[in-house]
């Protein structure tokens, strides 16, 4: 590709041509500010804070779209660059509801940063501000419009990355704001609970409802018996809240902080990915022996995808898993056969999950998800809620000791932990169906060709009994959907698919640490050092096989008998139906 030379402040840079000037500026260590700027995302230039001079320009341009030409000169801050941008975050907090000691993103606010960084005068621009009512209609996240600086990154990411559309700019000029068609609530459109936007947000106007004080309710509750049970991401995501490394294992201390908490016992979510896999795994030998079942088999770990696929591909539902997700298999051995193991009525026990996702509110609270009679999941919260508790309740996790999770039903196989990563459930998936059909286990177990951020990964698998399975795997919606059109057209040529609604998988769901846009922006692949902690340590696991878990062998021994079998459907399984939405 052709080269071209330019300077940034002075210092001399050779890019790629089509290079934009952000990114050229960048090179340098020049880091220019932005608030609509979402790296493969989004660069309408729309907030214009990352103006910069260039030399011969009549005006200033906008660096996130203008790219760079042979010889420029750029100055990205001289005195009118800096008072430009002044003057725009001036106006934006002249529109803008300045509660910031009480916004849940105060600290991590890129708003509020730059203020302070420029030297704004938040009331230089008094005058009329818009006033909305808070969207609070769905049972996962607020939308306060009073907060919005129409950066339009949600749009983006709901558009683009997730392809539902369920949100855009409604009306013009100062009364713009974003909304859904026709003014509707969220919970009216086809919003899939994701939680995207909310990690897109550079500010406070997107938000998951919070359900801490209802965790604290539980857990003070003398008649209550409190379990909780944490996913594979959420140990590789919440250690940067407290100033840990983006993607640090933190496990031990995770641990000890929810027992600090008040817990009755912690388990790990670990274990039911792995009940998840024996059961899905037995149904895609069923469909793979029977000529007339529905292939491929898809996936149905992701709430968000399953909201996706009941409201734009209801007639491909067929196509899905009958298993219970790993967080709804949890909750319904432990008052099903941990109640009856320990005596304990399932009306006392509270179950309580940590995820690194917003649609686990929405699943929660489906059909069919009651197995002892009673909600198999009472509450959920995110990465983030459990940040927040742990700060209330003063507790520091750089400051605590490693302990383990609680026996005897506590613990998981490390192919359960891949889980929090794209592609994870596929690869434990096929070693347990391919050594199930192979009669032995699996000498090489990683299926590096479904690792990876790829938009669609494939591989295939050759068994001994001669059958190829062909596989895909597929993260975030958009991709999901071309997957989906090939089915509708019949020109699918895989045995089982794997979709996960967040781009990376569960390790960039909804609900996990916010990373501002300046690191986002870099070379830094949050998504891929996340993942990276998920397989070092399944790498070093003495356990890497879900059938292989003693504690998975026992649940079959005492409880259900065999995977597939009427106890483990009664349980484990269950069904789904067409959303009909907007």
């Amino acid at each position: 590709m052709k080269q071209v030379n330019l300077k940034v402040n002075g210092i001399p840079v050779t890019v790629d041509a089509g290079t934009r000037i952000l990114d050229a500026a960048r090179k340098v260590g020049v880091n220019i500010p932005t608030l609509c700027y979402l790296k493969d995302v989004t660069n309408e230039g729309s907030c214009r804070m990352c103006v910069v001079e260039v030399v011969g320009a009549k005006n200033l341009v906008t660096s996130c779209f203008a790219t760079v030409r042979e010889g420029m000169e750029v100055i990205t801050n001289s005195p009118k660059v800096l008072a430009s941008r002044k003057t725009t975050l001036e106006l934006i907090l002249s529109n803008h509801d300045q509660k910031c000691l009480s916004c849940v993103r105060s600290t991590n606010c890129e708003l509020q940063k730059l203020a302070l960084e420029y030297g704004c005068d938040s009331y230089r621009f008094e005058g009329v501000k818009n006033h909305y009512p808070l969207d609070d209609s769905n049972p996962y996240l607020i939308r306060d419009n009073n907060k919005c600086i129409l950066c339009r990154r949600c749009v983006a990411v709901c558009n683009k990355v997730q392809s539902v559309s369920a949100i855009g700019a409604n009306n013009r000029g100062f009364k713009t704001e974003i909304g859904s068609v026709f003014g509707h609530k969220l919970d009216e459109t086809g919003c899939v609970a994701c939680g995207q936007c909310i990690k897109a947000c550079p500010v406070g106007a997107l938000y998951e409802k919070d359900d801490t004080d209802k965790v604290m309710k539980a857990i003070l509750d003398p008649d209550k018996y409190v379990i909780v049970g944490t996913a594979p991401a959420v140990r590789v995501g919440i250690g940067e809240e407290f100033g840990y490394p983006i993607g640090t294992d933190v496990e031990g201390k995770m641990v000890t902080a929810l027992r600090r908490l008040g817990f009755d016992k912690v388990f790990d979510v670990n274990m039911t990915a792995d009940l998840t896999i024996m059961e899905e795994g037995n149904e895609l030998i069923e469909r793979l022996n029977d000529k007339n079942a529905k292939l491929p088999m898809i996936t149905s770990c992701s709430p968000g995808w399953i909201n996706f696929i009941e409201t734009f591909y209801p007639e491909l539902i067929d196509h899905l898993s009958s298993c219970k997700s790993p967080q709804q298999m949890f909750g319904a051995v432990m008052k099903t056969y941990y109640a009856e193991k320990f005596g304990i009525d399932p009306a006392k026990i509270v179950v309580v999950t940590i995820m690194p996702c917003t649609a686990k509110k929405t699943e929660v609270i489906r059909d069919h998800q009651s197995a002892s009679g009673y909600p198999d999941v009472d509450i959920t919260i995110t990465t983030r809620e459990f940040a927040r508790l742990l700060k209330r309740q003063s507790i520091d996790l750089t400051n605590l000791e490693n302990s383990e999770f609680d026996d005897p039903i506590g613990k998981g196989s490390s192919a359960g932990y891949l889980f929090g990563a794209t592609g994870g459930v596929m690869e434990a998936a096929l070693r347990t169906v391919a050594s199930t059909i192979n009669g032995k286990n699996l000498e090489k177990l990683d299926f590096k060709k479904v690792r990876g951020l790829d938009g669609i990964k494939e591989a295939s698998v050759k068994l001994d009994n001669g059958l190829t399975v062909r596989v895909a795997v597929a993260h975030s919606l958009s991709n999901a959907r071309k997957l989906m059109e090939q089915i509708k057209t019949g020109s699918c040529k895989y045995h089982f698919i794997e979709i996960m609604a967040c781009p990376g998988g569960c390790v960039n769901g909804g609900g996990q640490p916010i990373v501002p846009s300046s690191i986002l922006n870099s070379d830094v692949d949050v998504r891929a050092l996340r993942a990276n902690a998920i397989y070092n340590k399944d790498k070093k696991s003495e356990i890497r096989f879900c059938h292989e878990n003693p504690v998975i062998k026992t649940l079959y021994n005492e409880y259900f008998g065999k995977p597939g079998s009427h106890k483990a459907h009664e349980i484990l399984h269950t069904s789904y139906k067409p959303q009909h939405k907007l």
